[in-house]
């Protein structure tokens, strides 16, 4: 079997990119394999493969995302080479700086990006995947019933959830889902980026924020919002979240729906990989107070 950069020399090679002569790798991601590709000129390309693709059309999806959050968002994103079944090839980032003034630019970004995308239903017109593991996206009017339905009840019959959570603990899954309409604000979908966490957060080469990794859809901005808030940001990032709700006039009791939100995130962990990181931990302790009805 190729090691990591074997398999994407070879397949950039096989791709036509028959200059690139080494291939360094990335690290933070945790689904694919990806690496920094040197071409002969001196440059480099970002090149991201999975050793088994989980459909043919995961990395069109991505490609698609990062599209849609420059051309309906306004944010800054890679610039796609190519989107295959087998390899998908990026222009390269920045790593972002680490500064408050940087995390201020990206609570503008984030906000803009949420604020000027509202839309009428939830979802997308496709399904994409998060990780390894398909995004459901059927359109839905109602966000309460998308969310229960397509990011948290929607990861139930997978294996591993079904060995990390015990029937109680569906059991109280399926009675928070209910009471959403108690639990959160009635809020407009808009343009999400779906995966937010600080190793997705990078800087173009003008240093302004971008984003990389998407899985995008219509739903609730507080979503983007609890990933990046629950996933240990860096310490500058404590004036992003200030900022953010000071811009998007979020209300004052929005940390406390943070975990809430965020179960779609663990659950999708659980769903992945052996190793959760404590998600299935912090599942159980979301649902403590839905255990007894």
């Amino acid at each position: 079997m190729l090691d990591p950069t074997a398999l994407l020399l070879d397949r950039l090679h096989a791709a036509g990119f028959t200059d690139v002569v080494t291939v360094e790798p990335a690290t933070g991601g945790l689904a694919a394999t990806a690496g920094f590709a040197r071409r002969q000129d001196g440059t480099s390309l970002f090149a991201k493969a999975f050793a088994e693709p989980p459909s043919d059309d995961a990395f069109a999806a991505e490609a698609e995302g990062l599209h849609a959050l420059r051309t309906l968002g306004g944010v800054m994103t890679p610039e796609v080479l190519l989107a295959s079944r087998e390899l998908l090839v990026l222009s390269v980032l920045r790593p972002r700086p680490s500064s408050e003034a940087f995390w201020e630019q990206l609570a503008h970004t984030l906000a803009r990006l949420h604020t000027s995308s509202a839309h009428d239903r939830f979802g997308w017109h496709r399904d994409n995947w998060l990780g390894r593991r398909r995004q459901v996206n059927t359109w839905t009017d109602d966000g309460f019933e998308f969310f229960a339905r397509h990011r948290l009840l929607r990861w139930l019959d997978e294996p591993r959830v079904q060995a990390a959570l015990d029937a109680a603990d569906r059991a109280a899954l399926e009675r928070l889902c209910a009471r959403l309409p108690d639990l959160l604000p009635a809020r407009t979908a808009c343009l999400t980026h779906g995966d937010l966490w600080a190793q997705n957060v990078l800087a173009a080469p003008d240093g302004q924020p971008a984003l990389i990794d998407p899985a995008v859809s219509y739903t609730w901005a507080e979503v983007d919002l609890a990933h990046l808030w629950t996933t240990a940001p860096p310490p500058e990032a404590h004036v992003f979240f200030d900022l953010y709700a000071e811009l998007t006039s979020l209300d004052t009791g929005w940390r406390e729906r943070m975990q809430l939100l965020q179960l779609r995130q663990h659950l999708a962990v659980i769903a992945q990989f052996d190793d959760d990181w404590g998600a299935a931990e912090q599942v159980r302790a979301t649902l403590a107070p839905f255990r007894r009805g």
